[in-house]
């Protein structure tokens, strides 16, 4: 774990270190992407079923093997607890509401000059969900990706999920139902990414792609990006803790970690301005390790990529958490609303003393797909948007076409286009 202190002298280079620090794919990892996604569609469903043997040990052979169906779905969902049903069933209802009022409203107007203009927005026909498997097999990734496309009225929604062994995650069937999922496909990596962009035989293609994965997966939705949409390209998760001395430790330390489990690339990084309190964290970390499950996964992420940094004063901590542009920030203290509005990037904001991000992993109800890897800088996190793309349109009445259509006809001239020109002109009777 890296300890810095803004007063220090080498502060300013060692923190730049940190900022441009990249925990993500390796020309490798784009090498052997590459040669999945031209296996993939080249030969389509038998690449797929090689593949899968390879890197999932389960067979693609008949159709069971292939596709979960609906019924399986529901199986699932009826087996739950009722407390865990319930869970599931909120979280849906709140994730549902948000997203609900995303939704952009259509544009019709006629400006002074008598042209009419505006956009209409319709969703894409089908888009594709990547449900992680193994170590991040989560029922909460399928709802918060499934959802908001619901929300924006795609029709064809596709779910594809890799099942090691053949080994299925019966929450992630259970939350398909809830979402309403029309396809699950058990299959995963860069060559599941690679079927829903080019299509098989068994599988049509879709529009857009969205959900976590793996570094292969991230590399594979980056690859393809042009062929479909993508959300975006997502690294390893993190989270940044601006945190005053008045916290206990222990709350604190429990956020820190609940990245650091995630991946042993992901991670965590305190700011706060009370060194005590700062040791306290530190040692707290380690009493949580020691108890944590996923303690193996946690403590490899905290000892190579965690960070606390000492500073004088908190007023510092948004110009730190600007350049780290954190995937999640959470701002433990009083009175967060000063802090926030400092904060011009960051993926998702948790603000007080009661609001761990693990509330807004689940059932808060703002996406918890997000931009990592300082891409909030120019990103934000998944949305109603995403599946949905804006048409333009524009009618010209003959009095608006002859108010603006001679400048028209000027900057076609200038850019060299006569045939713009003319077809401007004919229509003045020039």
């Amino acid at each position: 774990m890296l300890r810095l202190n803004s007063r220090d002298p080498g502060f300013a280079q060692a923190f730049d270190r940190l900022v441009r620090d990249r925990r993500e794919s390796d020309d490798d990892v784009a090498r052997d992407v590459q040669i999945i996604l031209g296996d993939v569609k080249n030969r389509g469903d038998a690449a797929l079923a090689e593949l899968t043997r390879k890197f999932d040990g389960h067979a693609l052979v008949n159709e069971d093997d292939w596709r979960i169906s609906a019924q399986a779905c529901r199986d699932a969902y009826d087996a739950l607890t009722p407390e865990l049903r319930d869970a599931l069933e909120l979280a849906a209802t709140r994730i549902r509401a948000y997203h609900e009022a995303q939704k952009p409203e259509d544009r019709d107007y006629v400006d002074h000059v008598g042209m009419r203009l505006g956009a209409i927005w319709r969703p894409v026909d089908a888009a594709g969900l990547y449900v992680p498997g193994g170590r991040a097999a989560y029922p909460s990734s399928l709802l918060m990706n499934a959802i908001p496309a619901k929300v924006a009225g795609v029709e064809r929604l596709v779910v594809v999920t890799p099942t090691p062994k053949g080994q299925v995650n019966q929450l992630v069937l259970a939350a398909a139902h809830i979402a309403g999922v029309d396809e699950v496909w058990r299959i995963g990596g860069a060559q599941a990414i690679g079927a829903l962009a080019y299509g098989t035989d068994r599988i049509k293609p879709v529009d857009v792609i969205t959900g976590p994965g793996n570094a292969w997966v991230a590399e594979a939705k980056r690859q393809l990006y042009g062929v479909v949409g993508i959300d975006m390209v997502a690294g390893p998760s993190e989270i940044l803790v601006i945190a005053d001395g008045k916290n206990k430790p222990e709350w604190i330390a429990a956020d820190l970690l609940s990245q650091a489990e995630h991946d042993p690339a992901a991670q965590s990084i305190l700011i706060t301005d009370d060194p005590v309190f700062a040791d306290h964290v530190a040692d707290q970390v380690g009493i949580e390790l020691a108890m944590l499950p996923t303690g193996k996964t946690a403590s490899e992420s905290w000892n190579t990529h965690g960070v606390i940094i000492e500073v004088e004063s908190l007023d510092e901590a948004p110009a730190l958490a600007n350049a780290l542009a954190a995937e999640h920030v959470e701002i433990a203290v009083d009175e967060p609303e000063a802090l926030f509005r400092a904060i011009r990037h960051a993926g998702s904001a948790f603000l007080g003393r009661h609001t761990p991000e693990a509330i807004g992993d689940y059932l808060a109800g703002p996406n918890h797909v997000l931009p990592t890897g300082r891409r909030a800088r120019f990103a934000s996190g998944l949305s109603v948007l995403d599946f949905m793309k804006r048409t333009s349109f524009l009618a010209a009445s003959e009095a608006a076409l002859a108010a603006i259509g001679p400048a028209a006809i000027a900057l076609a001239e200038a850019e060299g286009l006569p045939a713009h020109a003319r077809s401007v002109a004919v229509r003045l009777g020039q």
